[in-house]
């Protein structure tokens, strides 16, 4: 038995809070842009794998100011 889990588009709505819209997704689905899906007949699902490969390729690394540093002793 397969073990990954599938999310559908109003399901990723809520996982990120409802920042991208269901129809944001559609949108992004017919651009080709976006986290990947699999469309099984007119279902699309997208893996929750796939899901926290696109959070980690879209997180932005931040550095640490030079006063935070300086007060950090550093």
């Amino acid at each position: 038995m397969d073990d990954r889990k599938f999310l559908t588009a109003e399901e990723v709505s809520e996982r990120y809070r409802g920042s991208i819209s269901p129809g944001t997704l559609r949108n992004w689905r017919a651009k080709r842009i976006g986290p990947a899906y699999v469309k099984l007949g007119k279902a699309v699902l997208y893996p929750v794998e796939e899901l926290e490969k696109w959070d980690q390729k879209n997180t932005v690394a931040c550095r640490a100011s030079r006063r935070l540093m300086m007060d950090a002793g550093e």
